[in-house]
């Protein structure tokens, strides 16, 4: 657990810099100086290019995760596993931009009247779709490494650095709109060429021969891992996109605008959990290897614990400070208010239920999360078809909380059931209790009329209150032990 506490904690950290410095963007400067229409142009780019770079992946990142362990060899370049990913990813992108070319009219045709924005801007997908296939592959090479923090760094950090500068530029009227999104799309690409130039000054970016490790037997598996890679990220990509791609279709570019930006402050509550994530699967992979289901289950419980706790106090620190959002963003925002209600409480679902997805992904059940991905795309779109026309972009939000929960639910029973892993206990339901308590104690506080030191009052009075019930209920072995290791004690 070492490597994942240590490489958790340093993408936590990157992380949280970067959300700062992506709510100064998102939250306060894009409403501000940009149109709904404007940002949800920024986000459409950003969805499409994602979809088809899922695409022109061909499903290789599920071979890294699934096999890249049986490869690790610095001194034999790895087995040449770098020119065979290559190889087959410069393919998919081919495949992709063709697609993309096919698809043209076709997506065109249906954002026209709504997003007409959008379509003078539809060439800036080619190199986003590019770099966003590169930096996907190459993430996940050095993750396999034991390096899940440069990716974190790049991502969250260095891309929004750069996408604030490039806001301010034209906040101060220094460039155009077009000449925006230029820089945008620019700083997009900027985190693949610096990770692929770790990647060389590391001496990993090595064109050897592949080795005779690839063999018939060997083919047969990695493009059986592609295939359902395929199927699984594009499944996983689509869920994270298509609810701005349909809301854009039924409401509208406008309305994706609010919708990209409200769906913001929720994310936060992941966070934590992009790191951890990152390292744990790598760290899954060898233990799968191994067939060490203890590793596994003591990662699955601590991971699950941890998270947990963290999510439920995001949340609450997050709704009882729902008015004071409204307060920074601009009032046309405020009916996304019950989309930031909603999908946080699937991000809470989401760290609850810790690492089930990428113990199943890294195993030799890998098929089944496949099903279980696809299941939850289909759930989600045909709840967003049934509840967009009634309840617009909260209806969008309930239908991803719904079926992200249900499927939560069967992946769950899956693992209890086949490998009798279960990182649950009667403290879950405690530590929801303590957070609803938490809550009431910093809702029911005397309104500030200054709304930030209102925020700064019901932060600390919630996270007081919950910090204090759960450590004092020991409902997380492990903020207690982190606790005794701060103020070096045995107290907690």
């Amino acid at each position: 657990m070492g490597i994942i506490q240590k490489q958790s904690i340093k993408g936590t950290i990157y992380s949280y810099i970067g959300v700062g410095i992506g709510f100064i963007t998102t939250a306060i400067l894009f409403p501000r100086i940009l149109s709904a229409s404007e940002i949800g142009l920024l986000k459409l780019l950003v969805s499409f290019s994602m979809l088809f770079a899922q695409l022109a992946s061909l499903g290789f990142p599920n071979v890294i995760n699934r096999l890249f362990p049986y490869f690790r060899d610095k001194e034999s370049g790895h087995n040449g596993f770098i020119v065979v990913a290559l190889t087959i990813s410069f393919g998919g992108f081919l495949l992709s931009i063709l697609t993309l070319h096919i698809l043209k009219p076709m997506i065109i045709r249906n954002n026209l009247e709504e997003s007409a924005i959008f379509i003078r801007y539809f060439n800036y997908l080619i190199p986003l779709i590019f770099f966003t296939l590169f930096f996907g592959l190459f993430d996940s090479y050095i993750k396999a490494l034991y390096d899940a923090v440069i990716g974190t760094v790049l991502k969250e950090l260095v891309q929004r650095v750069f996408i604030l500068i490039a806001v301010v530029f034209y906040f101060f009227d220094k460039v155009s709109f077009h000449t925006l999104v230029l820089l945008y799309v620019l700083a997009l690409s900027l985190p693949t060429l610096i990770l692929i130039f770790k990647i060389i000054v590391n001496g990993e970016f090595q064109f050897k021969k592949p080795g005779n490790i690839f063999n018939p037997v060997l083919w047969r598996e990695i493009l059986n891992l592609c295939f359902h890679g395929i199927l699984t990220g594009f499944g996983a990509i689509a869920v994270l996109q298509l609810d701005s791609i349909m809301v854009n279709h039924y409401l509208g570019i406008s309305l994706t605008g609010i919708y990209a930006t409200t769906f913001f402050f929720a994310t936060i509550i992941l966070i934590p959990s992009r790191p951890l994530l990152k390292i744990s699967t790598t760290i899954i992979a060898d233990a799968w290897k191994n067939n060490d289901l203890k590793i596994i289950s003591r990662i699955y419980k601590k991971s699950t614990n941890i998270q947990t706790w963290v999510a439920v106090l995001l949340f609450i620190l997050l709704w009882v400070n729902i008015d004071n959002i409204f307060m920074i963003i601009p009032k046309e925002y405020e009916s996304g208010k019950w989309v930031i209600f909603f999908i946080g409480i699937k991000n809470v679902i989401e760290m609850a239920t810790g690492i089930s997805s990428t113990i199943l992904q890294t195993s030799g059940y890998y098929r089944i999360n496949t099903f279980f991905i696809l299941l939850f795309l289909i759930l989600m779109v045909v709840f967003i078809l049934i509840l967009i026309p009634v309840a617009g972009i909260t209806g969008t939000a309930i239908a991803i909380m719904v079926s992200y929960g249900l499927i939560s639910l069967l992946r769950y029973i899956y693992l209890r059931v086949k490998f009798q892993l279960d990182p649950f206990n009667y403290r879950i339901f405690l530590l929801i209790l303590a957070g609803l308590a938490s809550f009431l104690g910093g809702y029911f506080i005397p309104v500030s009329t200054n709304y930030l030191i209102d925020i700064i009052i019901k932060c600390f009075v919630t996270g007081v209150i919950y910090v204090f019930l759960t450590v004092i209920l020991r409902l997380s072995a492990d903020i207690n032990r982190i606790l005794n290791q701060v103020f070096k004690t045995d107290y907690f």
